[in-house]
């Protein structure tokens, strides 16, 4: 028996339906923020890349509940949704006054990292026009009961945006489940975003409120510590070793907690430099624990997004009436190929994906 039940492909508009913000990203390249001179953009949203995943590389049909300012910057961030395929008809657009005092566009101004100087991320993101929503601004109904959706994703960066951003992940959640689609949540424990309203204690109060709501829990090694609040035994702050089986006791009292939750999963990444990683992931589902392929000294360009890569390649998985082990090996292989391309977002390809995942290595193919 699967184990999860998922709304017939033919009965639904959406495959995937994510709620989130997208940011434009200003990359420096190989240059550094505060010395830089040109900067290349992209789109990115940590709810959003997975959704732009399962439809670019995995062919699948996905939209997008979001919100921008309506100005040529928000025209620029729909211009590169546009090219990864995501629908935007649930996209608000917000009047705009002008200079910004009540409404405006997120930047993320990153930087990728290299060797033993670490990746660093600058975000500028007050007063966005998703940081808005309020409950009764999407009509949920038309969602998730007269389009149809098999997947709802939301995460716990969306919820960080303000007091009333996690009330609609609530609502939408709720009526998410009230038409028998599967959620999943990822965790995505961001310091700078809950620092000024309370910290991990309020971080906490909140993913406990939402935790009840999801089938599908999702995060990376101190996410369910620092959002969830559960000893993770032996945690070491730089992540420097991998230890599937302390997470797997970890994930146990997840589901012991919420038992709503069906399967959890995390990434898990040792690191080695910036540019080097062990990389890979572990699972549970019905009592069992999943581990999929590591793959050692990972190089890596960006590692931005690996995480939500992980996460479009297990969620691919699951659609698809995979058992765990096998959604796992595609969601850790698709995560690691994302991190060999620049941007939030992957470039990689299902053919490539599937290499990675039966054994085949980087050797050119002409």
């Amino acid at each position: 028996m699967p184990v999860l039940d998922i709304r017939p492909a033919e009965s639904c508009r959406w495959d995937l339906v994510a709620l989130g913000e997208v940011m434009l990203r200003l990359d420096p390249g190989e240059s550094r923020i505060s010395t830089a001179r040109s900067f290349r953009v992209w789109e990115g949203g940590g709810e959003y890349n997975v959704a732009r995943g399962l439809r670019r590389v995995f062919g699948l049909r996905t939209a997008l509940v979001s919100a921008l300012a309506d100005n040529p910057v928000g025209a620029l961030i729909e211009d590169l949704i546009f090219q990864g395929g995501v629908d935007q008809s649930h996209v608000l657009r917000v009047p705009y006054d002008g200079v910004g005092r009540t409404v405006r566009n997120g930047l993320n101004f990153t930087e990728r990292g290299f060797g033993v100087r670490g990746a660093v991320g600058c975000s500028d993101r007050g007063h966005t026009a998703v940081s808005q929503l309020r409950p009764g601004d999407i009509d949920w109904d038309v969602v998730f009961f007269e389009e149809g959706a098999r997947w709802f994703h939301c995460g716990g960066i969306f919820a960080a945006l303000s007091e009333s951003t996690s009330a609609v992940a609530a609502e939408a959640m709720e009526a998410a489940r009230r038409s028998g689609t599967v959620v999943s949540y990822d965790l995505n424990y961001r310091p700078s975003l809950w620092s000024a309203i309370g910290g991990k204690a309020h971080a906490q109060e909140v993913n406990k409120r939402l935790a009840p709501l999801v089938d599908v829990m999702l995060g990376n090694e101190e996410d369910f510590s620092a959002a969830l609040g559960f000893d993770v035994e032996g945690l070491d702050e730089d992540l420097t070793r991998l230890d599937p089986e302390r997470f797997g006791r970890m994930m146990a009292d997840v589901s012991s907690s919420y038992p709503g939750i069906k399967v959890v999963a995390t990434t898990l990444r040792a690191v080695l430099s910036a540019s080097r990683n062990d990389w890979s992931a572990v699972g549970w589902a019905e009592g069992r624990v999943h581990e999929a392929t590591t793959r050692a000294g990972l190089e890596i360009l960006d590692r931005v997004g690996g995480g939500d890569s992980f996460a479009s390649g297990l969620v691919y998985g699951l659609l698809n009436g995979f058992e765990l082990p096998l959604a796992l090996e595609y969601g850790a292989a698709h995560g690691a190929l994302a991190m060999t391309t620049p941007g939030d977002t992957s470039m990689a390809t299902l053919a490539e994906v599937e290499a990675l995942v039966h054994g085949r290595g980087a050797r050119v193919r002409r």
